[in-house]
């Protein structure tokens, strides 16, 4: 139904910017609920930052609120995570994915984009 393409990882040193961009076709993702999640190696899966279909409410992680912003641009049909003040702890494959509603598990997935954070 949608496939979903992240960009923008790389390398940056500790109190640097990124910003994340969750491309998608297909669907338009105005009809999912957006939300990013990160893995480090030896490490579960955690979540980010979630953005709803409805009313672009926002969400985020304790561990990055106040640092990173999750925004969506329908036109563009594109989810971002704006990474700012970023920690060697931050250093993770980032995920985006998608679901229809709040009673779906996160059933579109993109292949990821790996940020790495140095001191």
């Amino acid at each position: 139904q949608v496939q979903l393409v992240e960009s923008g990882g790389g390398l940056v040193q500790a109190g640097g910017s990124l910003r994340l961009s969750c491309a998608a076709s297909g669907r338009t993702l105005s009809t999912y609920t957006m939300a990013w999640f990160r893995q480090a190696p030896g490490k579960e899966r955690e979540f980010v930052a979630i953005i709803s279909r409805n009313d672009d409410s926002t969400y985020y992680a304790v561990s990055v609120e106040g640092r990173f912003t999750i925004s969506r641009d329908n036109a563009a049909n594109t989810v971002y995570l704006q990474m700012n003040s970023l920690k060697p702890e931050d250093t993770a494959i980032y995920y985006c994915a998608a679901r229809v509603s709040s009673t779906t598990n996160f059933n579109y997935w993109g292949q990821g984009t790996q940020v790495t954070v140095s001191s």
